[in-house]
Parts: C-alpha cells; sequence; structure tokens
C-alpha cells in the first residue's frame, strides 16, 4: 500500500513527513526490525539507542519519536516518516495492518468428541481430535485447535483461542479473548501433599481455577488449582512461556511475567505488576502494585507497591546495584583487610 494509505489506515496521525514532502509517498510492502529492512519496508526507531540505525537502514519508512533532529534526517535521506510519543505502540498496530495470525473458519472436525451434556455457541471452531468432555461450555466464536483436551465443567468465553495440545481441566473457567498456547495446563491438580509419620498424604485439589477476559498464557506454562478456592489470573494479565503458577495464587490485572517465573503457593499479586526472567516468589508473598522484580530475583517477603527490586533475597534496586559494585571489588577488599591484619597484628 501507499505510504498515504497507510496513514489513513492508522488513523491520519498529524504528525508525518507527507505535507512537508508530499513527492515522498513510498509503496509501503510490509514491516522489519530496524537493522533488517529493506526497500519497501517500515520499521520503528524508539530512542536514541537506535538512532544511529537511522543513517544505516534500507527502510522506506520509519516510525520516530517526536525528534526534530531524527525527523528532518529521514527527510534528507528520503525516508517517510510518522512521529509519534509511543513508537512501539504505532509500529505493534501496523503490523496488524499486514500480518494477521492463522485463524481457521468455524467448523467442527468429524474427529473432535463431544460430550452430549457440552454447550457450545455459534461460530465455534472445534479442530481433530478435540476432546469436549461433560457440561463444558464454550462461549460464540472460541477457536480450539487440534488435539486440546477440555475437562468436565470448564467454561470458555466468547473469542477464546485454545492452540493445538493444551489442557484445561475440570471446573477451570476461562474468560472472553483470551488466548491459551500450546503445551499449557490450566487448573490442573496444585502440589498438595501433607507430611505425616508415615509419609506422605495427598489432599485433593478440590478448587477451580479463573482466568478473566483477555488473559493471554505462553507454551508450557502451568496455572495450578488450590484444594479449596480458586487460583485466579486478573484480566489482560499476559503470562510469557514456561511459567509455573501455584495453588491459590491471586493474580491482578494488566501484569506481565517472563519466562520461567515461579510463584509458589498462595501468592498475592496486585495490578500491573512486571516480573522478569526467572524470579521466583515464596509462598503466601505479597508484591504491590505496579512493582517490578528484574531477572532472577528471590523474593521471599511482601514487595510494596511501586517497588522495583533485585537478588536473592530481594532488595530495592538501587541497593542492590549498589551492593553488586561492591561484590566486583571483593578480592581487592579481601587483600586490603589481609594487609591491614597483618600491619595491626606487626604493631600489638
Amino acid at each position: 500500500m501507499k505510504f498515504s494509505e497507510l496513514l489513513e489506515k492508522l488513523g491520519n496521525p498529524e504528525c508525518n513527513s507527507l505535507p512537508l514532502a508530499p513527492h515522498c509517498n513510498p509503496t509501503i510492502t510490509g514491516v522489519a526490525a530496524i537493522d533488517q529492512a529493506v526497500s519497501g519496508r517500515l520499521s520503528y526507531i524508539e530512542g536514541a539507542k537506535y538512532a544511529k540505525f537511522l543513517t544505516q537502514t534500507a527502510a522506506t519508512a520509519l516510525i520516530l519519536p517526536l525528534d526534530e533532529t531524527l525527523q528532518t534526517t529521514a527527510l534528507d535521506l528520503g525516508i517517510a516518516w510518522i512521529a509519534t510519543s509511543e513508537p512501539r505502540k504505532l509500529f505493534a498496530q501496523t503490523i496488524s495492518l499486514f500480518y494477521q495470525p492463522f485463524h481457521p473458519e468455524p467448523g467442527i472436525h468429524p474427529t473432535c468428541y463431544i460430550a452430549d451434556s457440552a454447550v457450545v455457541g455459534k461460530n465455534v471452531y472445534l479442530g481433530a481430535n478435540v476432546v469436549i468432555q461433560e457440561r463444558v461450555k464454550i462461549d460464540d466464536r472460541a477457536c480450539i485447535h487440534p488435539n486440546v483436551v477440555v475437562y468436565p465443567d470448564v467454561e470458555i468465553g466468547h473469542s477464546t483461542i485454545l492452540h493445538a495440545n493444551c489442557t484445561i481441566h475440570e471446573r477451570t473457567r476461562i474468560g472472553a479473548h483470551c488466548v491459551i498456547h500450546s503445551g499449557a495446563v490450566i487448573g490442573a491438580e496444585g502440589f498438595g501433599f501433607v507430611p505425616t509419620s508415615e509419609g506422605w498424604v495427598k489432599m485433593e485439589q478440590s478448587g477451580c481455577t479463573v482466568l478473566e477476559d483477555g488473559v493471554e498464557v505462553g507454551c508450557n506454562s502451568n496455572i495450578d488449582r488450590p484444594a479449596v478456592g480458586e487460583t485466579r489470573i486478573g484480566s489482560h494479565t499476559k503470562i510469557d512461556n514456561l511459567v509455573q503458577i501455584g495453588h491459590g495464587c491471586q493474580v491482578g490485572s494488566y501484569c506481565a511475567f517472563a519466562a520461567q517465573v515461579g510463584l509458589a503457593g498462595r501468592v498475592t499479586i496486585n495490578n500491573k505488576v512486571m516480573l522478569s526472567g526467572q524470579v521466583g516468589i515464596a509462598n503466601e508473598a505479597k508484591i504491590g502494585d505496579g512493582a517490578i522484580a528484574t531477572g532472577q530475583t528471590g523474593i521471599l517477603h511482601d514487595v510494596p507497591a511501586g517497588e522495583i527490586v533485585s537478588g536473592t533475597p530481594a532488595v530495592p534496586h538501587k541497593l542492590y546495584l549498589k551492593a553488586s559494585a561492591i561484590y566486583k571489588r571483593l578480592p581487592e577488599i579481601y587483600q586490603l583487610l589481609k594487609h591491614i591484619n597483618k600491619f595491626i597484628c606487626k604493631v600489638l
């Protein structure tokens, strides 16, 4: 499509190069990363870190920050541009103009098993070898890809997508517009065993797991149900691959968990919390609104709202940076202490 058409589809952003250079109205054939773009592609520059690519890229058009220097340079290079305060967000919207993920037409494959007591809504897709067990309720426009198993008494919301080979255990409730990726297991038994003098006694997990609207769960992630009550994931929370969420956890809305995050049982996480890769959180810890944990942080106690924590055990990030700087100097400090100790021994 022409650059001018792209602007129309994006709602005609006010700040763009077309009024300044009407002759620069190239054809845009797709999108690409700034360092991999070829002629015809649109890319973006989010900040100073990537500004150097402006003079190196072969991109035909760019989404830029509100930086007049970058805009002028792009014009001088003959690159069409759109400027915005959120380049990455606009780039995400642009990708959807050139790419839509695979979504099959509604229909039920002949190898799909549906229990007589199950209720399936309108315009639903059920792929090959899907198993829908007793009393399952599937709302309109849900999409369930091949080899998915849905246990009894599950509810699946409007337009939710279950990708191939995921498993939804009994009594799980999944809201509208959720996405569950391949290999994920939602609502399986929590890790409940009681130690006794005779050994381990299994505690049956009679609770359920609830995913509110707009939740996305990555490949091979697990969200367990508790012995009693529920494990709940708040609306629009995004969970990466290989994440473990233990029984009875309560996760708020608009959170983001990167790969290999692990939550022990009964952890409470409030809204808009971000957990980087391999963060671990101990039993019953409480994490306040907007808190952030950096990669491999081990959280053993509560974290207040808005705090950024790092390290194991977790400490405020600024303190962690100071401690890290000292850690690098430990051999030097050790040698200095040895010299001081020798000097004191001689004096005494």
